[in-house]
């Protein structure tokens, strides 16, 4: 099958945080606000001499981070599930534009009432939602790792690593900070993604920059990655920035320098491309030259941090997680990561 070249586009826009109301009203407020920028972005990208196939917002765009909200009250005021009322008006532009729409919010799902999800999600021109990842690697709220037995009963493996196959190719999703650990990258290119896309909220820095980079070489995908504008969500003085699009084989096709609004990173998506690399026999094909099975009993036997310690309850506040994260401590004492 035979990909058009396609243009990405990332949006990188101010976000106010919807933690510091006082009401469930006042966040709405906040969110309507946030989603309304992001709207006016998207149309400007859609619009100009360059209209993208994809857009891109970074993580926590319209409600911002929780901070130090307790988890109920964060539920109750600013969380919506997907699909719900945040990605219904964004589906609005996908037809609008017929383009897909790649985003990330706080999300409830009724089956656990008393948490909340850290998702990203696509929407394909029609304005359905076709992929919902929920964030596995974090110690600051309910990962499906933290319930995976009944988590994967309820939505298998294609809900915990999705890969969606579209006329863009094969897309995956995953937030911010995830693209610190490479296994995840890993698993989804090994499920057949082409394209990793990437909501950011994070200081822009030289440790965030060589990670994209390096997802995108060694997993030979292309890299999409949208970060806020202005100050990031968990800090007043540190600044996002530095959205940027990486190739398959680590190069930047596009790279936004500064931290102010713009829709100004964009740039053309090879598939065709993409897939000519992987079958290449030369030096330059490192998936084809990688021994996977040599390292597969170290990670048969890697237990770090522990699965399944929030299944019997939730946690309310942050610091209820300090036990877990103990456990995961001396569970890298143990296997020698870290000296006793």
């Amino acid at each position: 099958m035979a990909f058009t070249p396609w243009r990405a586009t990332c949006i990188q826009m101010d976000s106010k945080v919807a933690s510091n109301a006082a009401t469930k009203e006042e966040a709405w407020a906040i969110i309507d606000d946030n989603l309304a920028n992001a709207i006016s972005k998207i149309e400007a990208a859609c619009t100009s001499d360059t209209p993208p196939k994809l857009v891109v917002l970074p993580e926590f765009a319209f409600q911002g981070p929780p901070r130090a909200t307790p988890v109920s009250e964060w539920i109750e005021r600013a969380c919506a599930p997907i699909p719900g009322p945040i990605t219904d008006r964004l589906a609005e532009v996908a037809r609008k534009f017929a383009i897909y729409i790649a985003g990330n919010h706080f999300e409830v799902d009724p089956r656990w009432p008393d948490r909340y999800f850290n998702s990203s999600f696509l929407l394909d021109p029609k304005g359905e939602v076709i992929m919902r990842y929920r964030r596995i690697n974090t110690a600051s709220w309910t990962s499906p790792h933290d319930i995976i037995e009944e988590y994967r009963e309820v939505y298998g493996e294609d809900g915990i690593f999705p890969v969606v196959d579209t006329e863009l190719g094969r897309l995956a999703i995953y937030p911010c900070g995830e693209v610190l650990v490479p296994e995840l990258s890993r698993v989804l290119m090994l499920r057949g993604a082409e394209v990793i896309i990437h909501p950011s909220n994070e200081p822009a820095n030289a440790r965030a920059n060589a990670a994209k980079v390096c997802r995108a070489a060694e997993n030979m995908v292309y890299l999409i990655s949208a970060n806020i504008s202005g100050a990031i969500g968990f800090s007043d003085t540190e600044r996002g920035g530095h959205s940027q699009i990486v190739d398959f084989n680590g190069n930047y096709l596009a790279f936004e320098e500064s931290d102010e609004e713009t829709v100004n990173c964009s740039a053309m998506i090879d598939i065709d491309a993409l897939q000519k690399a992987r079958r290449d026999t030369n030096m330059g094909n490192g998936l084809m030259r990688t021994r996977f099975e040599m390292y597969r009993q170290y990670y048969a036997t890697a237990d770090l941090y522990p699965a399944n310690q929030l299944a019997e309850k939730a946690f309310e506040t942050y610091g209820e997680l300090t036990p877990v994260q103990e456990k995961a401590l001396a569970n890298m004492t143990k296997a020698g990561v870290l000296r006793a």
